[in-house]
């Protein structure tokens, strides 16, 4: 007795159509499934005779081979449970004629026949349409997310019994829509604003630039002086997302399987803050057999806000490097290369020394000139370079921390963001990037043209500040930024006059 039903395998976040073949034969009772299956696909064996047995089936007392093909890739995860029940029912006559035998199905089965959620249901959904499925049978926790995947049908079921009565034509169910536009209009995200935070004007600007052009950020001030409430009021000032940024979230957190049960589409952007203890594995992704997206692809289209940056591992730190500058991270496992996105604002935060009062007015600092050199050296200069922004928080004083006048409030600042972000939008539409900070070399020749006397300013900036060619690069997005935000369509000396204003900590000037 044979049977074939189609399942979907992930690695990363790319689908791959799965042919789930059953072979039910004659002899000593067994259960074998081959085909590169890692431990919850074997442990598939216990939850599948378990649920046919409780949904009242027959599980035939046979030798039964299942066959995950292709062979040569790697099966994952608990969703091939649901597949390899109904091709064991099918093969063993207890199903009759399904509505189209070309169909998907995923999801992880109880042992009393329920069928749980499972993860990455969206990029399951993508991939059932570009192999042209009829329909796909996902859990019911899952049909609002899998909905999202156009040119497909997705139905939610509950139970294995549900499952055979939909494909054998007894029961109707409606498959699933969702109402993108409405998710993206009603996203009624709360964030923390800036009005509540006293004082620290340049700060509240750097914060308001960063969200304009995308840019990195690095604050440095003594413990207390308001850099973590900062960096948490910065995604209340970011743009709403875009249908194709929040599909992008939802497939990433999706596969790392945080989308909670009938959830759908993510809209808020997301922000990430790990652990110093956090590995290399932990920031950039990892795992065995099939890697997972680490902090870098989790913050995709939002913030990294990593808290005493000195603290992380150097091989942490190091590992930063290429997402900063390629927008994406790449993983090989056995050589099998997986790609996460990548494209978030890094903003991280330290203290000037060990103790964290060196240079503070109030407190004296107890760390000798080694011990700050050391300190700070963990930040590495190709790292610091990537870094548009570099800016001192100081410690408040008292008429500030006493005012009670409230500061400008978020609101005010996402509408000057939103204009900035819509220029940019405009300029970079046959470029193929989002915003300032992605600007490449050519595209700053293109876009972040001088004139004489900017040039003669840059010049003298270049020489006295001993600016690499790459910080002169951030230099520049970050001055085409501040003139989006004037709406300017020229940079003019009073832009790269602050652009270089916030490049205080560079390398010769830091340690």
């Amino acid at each position: 007795m044979f049977s074939k039903v189609f399942g979907c395998a992930l690695t990363g976040m790319e689908p791959q159509r799965v042919r789930v073949e059953i072979d039910i034969t004659k002899g000593l009772p067994c259960f074998e499934i081959v085909g590169l299956p890692d431990a919850a696909v074997r442990e598939a064996k216990v939850r599948v005779k378990s649920a046919i047995r409780n949904s009242l089936y027959d599980f035939p007392n046979r030798r039964i081979h299942v066959n995950l093909a292709p062979a040569d890739i790697r099966k994952a995860g608990p969703s091939f449970d649901l597949p390899i029940a109904i091709a064991i029912l099918l093969a063993t006559g207890q199903i009759g004629c399904v509505r189209d035998s070309s169909f998907i199905a995923a999801g992880e089965l109880s042992l009393d026949g329920c069928v749980s959620g499972i993860s990455g249901a969206l990029s399951i959904a993508i991939g059932a349409s570009l192999a042209g499925a009829p329909f796909l049978l996902v859990p019911f926790d899952n049909v609002e997310e899998a909905a999202l995947a156009s040119g497909i049908k997705v139905y939610g079921i509950s139970t294995l019994r549900e499952a055979v009565s939909f494909l054998e034509g007894n029961t109707s169910l409606t498959p699933g829509v969702v109402d993108v536009s409405a998710i993206l209009s009603g996203n009624g995200q709360k964030y923390p604003d800036l009005s509540e935070v006293k004082g620290q004007e340049p700060a509240k600007r750097a914060l308001e630039v960063v969200a304009s052009g995308g840019h990195n950020m690095l604050m440095v001030g003594p413990p207390g002086s308001g850099k973590t409430m900062l960096a948490k009021r910065l995604p209340g000032i970011l743009p709403p997302m875009t249908l194709d940024e929040a599909l992008e979230v939802t497939r990433v957190q999706s596969v790392a399987g945080l989308v909670p049960p009938q959830g759908s589409l993510v809209t808020a952007r997301p922000f990430r803050s790990p652990h110093s203890s956090t590995t290399v594995a932990g920031l950039s992704g990892g795992g065995v057999p099939i890697p997972r997206p680490g902090e870098v692809s989790l913050s995709h289209n939002g913030i990294l806000y990593m808290d005493e940056l000195p603290l992380f591992t150097h091989n942490a730190l190091e590992s930063l490097r290429g997402p900063l500058e390629d927008r994406e991270v790449t993983i090989i496992r056995s050589m099998l290369p997986v790609t996460f996105p990548s494209r978030f604002c890094l903003v991280a935060s330290m203290n000037p020394c060990p103790c964290g009062f060196f240079g503070d007015s109030r407190k004296e600092c107890t760390c000798s000139p080694g011990d700050i050199r050391r300190y700070r050296a963990r930040i590495s200069g190709p790292l610091l370079d990537r870094i548009d922004i570099q800016i001192e928080v100081p410690r408040l004083d008292s008429q500030q921390i006493l005012k009670r006048m409230p500061g400008e409030p978020s609101s005010a600042v996402r509408e000057r963001v939103c204009r900035a972000r819509e220029i940019q939008h405009q300029r970079f539409q046959e470029e193929g990037i989002h915003s300032n900070a992605e600007m490449t070399g050519p595209m700053l020749g293109k876009f972040c043209k001088l004139g004489q006397e900017e040039e003669r300013f840059a010049g003298l900036a270049i020489s006295r500040l001993s600016l690499s060619a790459r910080s002169f690069e951030r230099v520049l997005k970050v001055a085409r930024t501040i003139a989006d935000l004037a709406e300017s369509e020229e940079i003019r000396v009073e832009h790269l006059a602050e652009a270089i204003n916030y490049r205080c900590l560079e390398r010769e000037n830091f340690i």
